[in-house]
């Protein structure tokens, strides 16, 4: 059996190639994705090669948020049928750790991750028509789900997770900066939680339009109106709690500024060393909480997405079949017109 792949080879260089399928092992499933999103690693892998010390050094299949159809169950698998649409978590944890036995899978040391150029060899993706999975890696898609929407399981899990690093969000007055893919998600989390006010910033009109139907209250593009923010750094903040989403330095700053005294800041955006105003967070006694992936909240963003608590078909900004990969990584790094970008593989 054969299946197409999206294979990086290095920066800028995607090429769709074949690869032989295998069937699936005792616990394990072969599954036909139907449809991928491209995520902000997968982007700077293709863009740069890598991020921060993470580079690619190998040939990898790029590809993390999917979802698809079950075709053949390897022996031993009761828990899912032929046919079964399903939501596939790219993480995997050893369980075996001290931190898998101390409850905390999410820091686990030997963590493997659909995509990820962390350790060598590569943890190949899930950018292909066929690919094999654990059976406890499915989650199960509602009949009136589409496959994109179940793709967009990953980053609202990221997002649940994030705010479960904050303080009950009910009644609250909530900043999210930046309004990518994961800011948006935050919104909807926010919303979905009772926040009773959500002020979205960033850069492009085409993104803030997104996280209005998200759920925000107010969207301030601080390109163009920058004093709107600062309004809210009067009398030490407004916000109880701030998702920072965009990793941008002067972004973290503001977020400080309009943040009220013992008020939490989530850091979801990722990126190198910045300066931090130490003073204002000690001064504010503000809570500055990190946040990373997920566990049990990938069952979670799908159980939101089956139900409709929560939409994410808003974010759903392009769509590309997978020979069309290259341009789907063009319109994906254009944060002036693109949110969430997906690839579309082959039915059977």
């Amino acid at each position: 059996m054969k299946t197409r792949v999206c294979r990086l080879y290095a920066q800028n260089d995607i090429r769709i190639e074949t690869d032989d399928v295998a069937a699936p092992g005792p616990g394990e499933v072969l599954v036909r994705i139907g449809a991928g999103g491209i995520c902000g690693s997968d982007l700077h892998y293709y863009q740069e090669g890598g991020f921060g010390p993470i580079r690619v050094k190998e040939p990898i299949i790029l590809g993390h948020e999917v979802a698809g159809t079950v075709e053949v169950l390897g022996a031993g698998v009761s828990t899912l049928a032929v046919g079964d649409r399903v939501a596939l978590n790219p993480s995997r944890p050893c369980g075996a750790c001290k931190y898998c036995l101390e409850g905390m899978p999410t820091h686990c040391l030997t963590m493997r991750f659909f995509g990820s150029a962390l350790r060598f060899p590569h943890e190949q993706g899930a950018f292909r028509d066929l690919m094999i999975a654990d059976a406890v890696q499915c989650v199960a898609v509602a009949p009136h789900v589409t496959l994109a929407e179940a793709a967009c399981a990953e980053p609202l899990a990221v997002c649940l997770h994030a705010r479960s690093r904050a303080p009950n969000l009910k009644g609250k007055k909530v900043l999210v900066t930046g309004a990518g893919p994961i800011g948006a998600l935050c919104v909807a989390v926010a919303a979905d939680a009772g926040a009773a006010e959500i002020v979205v910033t960033d850069l492009q009109d085409a993104t803030l339009a997104v996280a209005s139907k998200m759920g925000a209250t107010r969207t301030i593009n601080v390109a163009k109106d920058g004093a709107a923010l600062e309004a809210y750094y009067a009398d030490k903040g407004h916000f109880d709690v701030t998702f920072e989403c965009s990793a941008a330095g002067p972004a973290i700053r503001s977020a400080i500024a309009a943040t009220r005294p013992l008020g939490t800041i989530v850091q979801v955006g990722v990126t190198g060393d910045l300066p931090v105003p130490i003073n204002m967070l000690v001064g504010k006694e503000i809570t500055f909480a990190g946040t990373h992936r997920f566990h049990r909240e990938y069952a979670e963003a799908v159980a939101a997405i089956n139900s409709g608590a929560i939409d994410v078909k808003p974010i759903i900004t392009g769509s590309y079949p997978v020979e069309e990969a290259m341009a789907a990584f063009t319109e994906a790094g254009d944060r002036s017109r693109a949110v969430k970008v997906q690839l579309e593989f082959a039915s059977a």
